[in-house]
């Protein structure tokens, strides 16, 4: 574990320092033939290649693509080329549609409660184990809410609801809100100034190459307060990152800075302790 973290924490130094570009391995999807159901004319099934392994997924019905819930999917699925991305933290998976996801910026649904701006998210969010859904400029990364659960059970289904969602036309937000202030205003000290622009132009957009994203949160008594989204937020490095990279970067550059403070919504605290306590009662089942 330690040699896991130490290995992810070194490449957010190095594309933080160097901004130098690693090359991810893509697993590129195409090929849909979806089979229509003769009872519901609704898309059930689809099969999957990917060029590494060559190996068919296939998606079973599920109420989500049933017609009584969205009967705007009626015949409306298209082909659609998405890439899957790795990122530093294992459960989370970056998905391309190559299509827009948003027009700028970034969105972050660390829980279902806070996507109810998103009809992207909501279906997302409907599919078993997905536990957080981050949105950016191009892509969607997804979150798992457990470590054994199997990727190739899960990523079948979010092809599924990506493609149909796209296909569906609808908006991806439907009420638009700021997922952090990092917009330089005129009240901000020279301090603020200067760590926003650091966030903004050197920090963030290498954070979100992998799926994530860092927000500012606040400036007081020398003590920098940021927040983890996206696969950022519960990856095994993040603090490691955060203390070795983006500290060591801010206190270069800003004197003033004397440490940098990861920090969590009331919410999402209170959706992770819920989440714990519902796993514990299942385990104790089992």
């Amino acid at each position: 574990m330690a040699a896991t973290i130490s290995k992810q924490c070194s490449r957010h130094l190095q594309k933080i320092f160097s901004s130098s570009r690693i090359i991810s391995r893509y697993s590129l999807v195409f090929g849909n033939n979806f089979v229509e159901d003769t009872h519901d004319h609704v898309p059930t099934r689809c099969s999957f290649s990917t060029i590494s392994s060559q190996i068919p997924f296939r998606i079973s019905q599920t109420s989500l693509l049933k017609q009584k819930h969205f009967p705007y999917l009626r015949n409306s699925v298209r082909r659609m080329f998405i890439q899957m991305q790795d990122t530093p933290n294992p459960n989370s998976l970056k998905f391309i549609p190559g299509t827009q996801v948003l027009e700028s910026g970034t969105f972050d649904f660390p829980n279902p409660k806070s996507a109810q701006c998103s009809p992207l998210a909501k279906m997302l969010f409907s599919i078993e184990g997905v536990k957080g859904v981050f949105l950016t400029k191009d892509a969607v990364t997804i979150t798992r809410s457990d470590d054994d659960l199997d990727w190739n059970i899960l990523k079948p289904e979010i092809f599924a609801v990506i493609m149909d969602f796209f296909a569906s036309g609808l908006p991806v937000l439907t009420d638009e809100k700021p997922s952090g202030d990092t917009v330089i205003h005129e009240d901000d000290d020279e301090t603020v100034q200067l760590i926003k622009e650091l966030l903004d132009t050197r920090i963030r957009p290498t954070v979100q190459e992998d799926g994530g994203d860092i927000v500012y949160m606040g400036f007081e008594k020398g003590v920098v307060k940021l927040k983890m989204q996206g696969s950022c937020s519960s990856c095994p490095s993040s603090i490691v990152t955060l203390k070795h990279g983006v500290q060591n970067m801010l206190q270069f550059y800003i004197p003033e800075v004397l440490a940098v403070e990861q920090v969590t919504d009331e919410l999402d605290s209170l959706s992770e302790k819920e989440f714990k306590k519902v796993e514990e009662k299942l385990n104790k089942k089992k």
